[in-house]
């Protein structure tokens, strides 16, 4: 008798036998007992899951002599004359095509054209369209029309490995059902009934590799199952369904880890030398070191070394090695591995992706963790970033309403009011507006802080030059880039109120402080240096402050760098940027522009 292949014997032949397809079955069955049956159904999914097959055994069920008979289980028999028919492929009125070679519109025409007769004896005539998505658009059309309204004897059952490829006018006429990927344990369960029916042995090891290395489909997996029984004429090793599924040398693969690791990068050349040497592929085997580095970043958390698919020594040993590592170096190294996946899948030049791939994984080890960072273990603290420099030509004051300085700003500390009140002093030894508390009202006033709790000796009020630029570091810290303009402008204090003055040809600041977000910064500065309800004005036509008394940075010769440094739009791009003013260059230009 001929031999026949396991994946052809085993097929399934009922609702019960199909694997892994559990949600798709209670779905058909109960379609069959409650007679709601779709004029067209689609199955979609990989290879080998179960389409063709349950297309077959649904067209079965639906033409059995002894069912649908009610019952928990609508099954065919496989004992009448229509189930036997069916399943030799030999019933005139179940009509199985191929689309890829059946994809022409005259073809389909015809086809449409002999579905108008009724079954010749069979309840319903059934046509099984397989890998419908070849089908060229023309002949969709003409498929469209009876798959919408077919005759009540007729039932489509269309599968495709591509549903993307299927159109929307297609898919809104049909059931759809999605055929998933068989898990590996039950595709594992399945293997062992049949090894135990065959009498085949095998170990759980080998059957958990067998099912890995068919990626969810019944079919490449059983076939896989066949090869290597007869490779071991009915005994299958591990070490041969390693061999022989593409595999590698599983001590190879812990060497590599372990060099990685460790940092070893001349040991880690010496593995690729060794691929090259042995002529394999190096994209196939960076993703099976990446399947070995996902095992031992599961037993870097626990898991148990029976869950993962290798022989029990070599699982041991990996569940030290991971162990030993640390779930976290092992994240970091299964992540960087990862990122370069897709540059050694599309290198040509694979052999030197792969080595560039795992040496700078072996790189990891010698860097610093972020942990030990943060925790401050042994490496020095990253210095804080420098607070942004006011944009105005003269140093940076602080506002009359900031709090005394903090131990981290200017070392000055609330214990030492020496040093405090000698850090409070302004340029030229005049008093900071950094010691005025918020209680202060009114502009000059110098009346010293309520609360008694160690406040500095009374200083002079300050002057009216200091309070002018304290209100303009308020407004810098806000936005500087009205601060810039304000600083431009001819700014007093009169009548107890603050005097913006423009000049007459200056229309650019009064625009902007029309606006209401720059008018209430304005409002906010004022008030933080001289109490709530501080007013302020604009004057057009009184500023004559950029004509009458240039400011220092522009009566500096302009070949000076430091003096163009100090210039607030410079200051506004130094800032932004980080640079400094290497070189000043005049083009054609006056020395006030």
């Amino acid at each position: 008798m001929t031999y026949q292949v396991l994946a052809r014997k085993w097929r399934p032949q009922s609702f019960a036998s199909l694997v892994g397809q559990e949600p798709i079955v209670t779905a058909l069955r109960n379609a069959l007992r409650e007679g709601r049956i779709a004029q067209a159904y689609l199955f979609s999914g990989i290879r080998g899951v179960g389409k063709t097959t349950a297309a077959r055994v649904l067209a079965k069920a639906l033409n059995c002599e002894n069912g649908p008979n009610g019952g928990p289980a609508i099954d065919p028999c496989n004992e009448c004359r229509p189930c036997r028919d069916i399943t030799r492929g030999s019933d005139l009125d179940v009509i199985e095509v191929d689309a890829a070679t059946y994809s022409k519109v005259e073809q389909v025409r015809d086809l449409t054209e002999s579905l108008k007769y009724g079954p010749a004896n069979d309840r319903y005539k059934v046509v099984v369209l397989d890998e419908i998505h070849r089908l060229s658009r023309q002949a969709f059309d003409a498929l469209l029309k009876i798959v919408e309204e077919p005759p009540s004897f007729l039932v489509f059952i269309f599968a495709t490995t591509e549903i993307d490829a299927v159109p929307a006018t297609i898919l809104s006429r049909c059931q759809e059902f999605h055929f998933r990927r068989v898990p590996s344990p039950v595709l594992a369960a399945h293997l062992r009934t049949i090894c135990a029916a065959e009498a085949i042995t095998a170990s759980e090891t080998a059957l958990r590799l067998i099912a890995r290395a068919g990626e969810g489909s019944v079919r490449d997996s059983v076939a896989l199952l066949d090869q290597l029984a007869t490779f071991g004429s009915g005994t299958i090793a591990d070490e041969d369904a390693v061999r022989l599924l593409g595999g590698l040398d599983t001590a190879l693969f812990q060497d590599l880890l372990e060099a990685v690791l460790a940092g070893d990068g001349p040991a880690v050349s010496g593995f690729v030398r060794r691929i090259e040497d042995e002529g394999w592929d190096p994209r196939h085997v960076y993703g099976q070191f990446l399947a070995f580095c996902r095992d031992a970043l599961h037993l870097g958390m626990g898991g148990a070394p029976e869950q993962v698919d290798l022989p029990g020594e070599e699982a041991q040993k990996l569940a030290a090695t991971a162990k030993a590592a640390g779930y976290e170096n092992l994240l970091r190294l299964l992540h960087q591995l990862l990122a370069s996946e897709q540059l050694v899948r599309r290198s040509d030049t694979g052999a030197l992706a792969v080595e560039i791939a795992w040496l700078r994984a072996a790189e990891l080890p010698k860097l610093t963790r972020v942990e030990e960072l943060l925790a401050g273990g042994g490496a020095t603290a990253l210095p804080k970033a420098a607070p942004a420099v006011a944009r105005s030509p003269h140093p940076p004051t602080p506002s009359p309403i900031s709090h005394p300085p903090s131990p981290g700003r200017g070392g000055a500390t609330a214990q030492n009011p020496a040093t405090q009140s000698s850090e409070s002093k302004g340029v030229g030894g005049s008093p900071s507006p950094r010691g005025e508390r918020a209680g202060e009202r009114g502009l000059g006033s110098d009346s010293p802080s309520p609360g008694g709790v160690r406040t500095p000796a009374p200083r002079p009020p300050l002057s009216e030059a200091d309070q002018i630029q304290a209100f303009l570091d308020e407004v810098n810290r806000r936005k500087q880039s009205l601060g810039a303009l304000l600083s431009e402008a001819d700014l007093s204090i009169k009548e107890g109120q603050l005097q913006i003055a423009t000049a007459p040809d200056d229309g650019i600041l009064e625009m902007r402080l029309q606006q209401q977000a720059n008018r209430q910064i304005v409002d906010e500065a004022a008030a933080a240096g001289w109490g709530a309800g501080a007013g302020w004005r604009l004057v057009r036509g009184g500023g004559e402050k950029s004509k009458a008394a240039p400011p220092a940075s522009a009566q500096a010769s302009p070949s000076s760098a430091s003096n163009v440094a100090e210039i607030p739009q410079v200051q506004a791009v130094l800032d932004i940027f980080g640079g400094r003013v290497e070189k000043v260059e005049e083009h054609g230009r006056s020395r006030e522009e």
